[in-house]
């Protein structure tokens, strides 16, 4: 079962977060069809917010078809986003942690790592590379 976290410092509101941790999930094939979500209650219980946070964030996951409510059990995954690609994860999985190891070792700290990435991303993405 999925475990959320919120990170304060981010500026994106709680109920997205929920959204985007479930997304990255499912693209990631860590959540599958059939699986429950926490229930609102234990996730609001657990990263101390309103249940109306967290029902706003299944609520919009409800919407996009990727899980469905089921009154009295739960909530529970019914689509998914990972694709045909999720066999491709663990070969790269492999290749960005030797990359990791390296970035680390050349005394670069978490958020330089992070900054890296994001900045090489968008600036293939604006070359056009895919």
């Amino acid at each position: 079962m999925i475990e959320f976290h919120l990170d304060s410092r981010s500026g994106v509101p709680p109920y997205q977060q929920i959204v985007q941790q479930t997304r990255r999930a499912l693209r990631l094939g860590l959540l599958v069809a059939g699986d429950q979500l926490p229930t609102v209650k234990d996730a609001a219980a657990h990263l101390a917010i309103n249940p109306n946070t967290v029902l706003k964030a299944y609520r919009e996951l409800e919407h996009a078809g990727l899980v469905a409510a089921r009154p009295g059990v739960g909530t529970f995954v019914t689509g998914t986003l990972s694709g045909d690609s999720l066999s491709a994860h663990a070969p790269l999985r492999r290749d960005l942690r030797r990359w990791l190891d390296k970035a680390r070792r050349a005394g670069l700290d978490e958020q330089s790592i992070e900054d890296l990435f994001q900045d090489t991303f968008r600036l293939m993405n604006a070359e056009g590379v895919a």
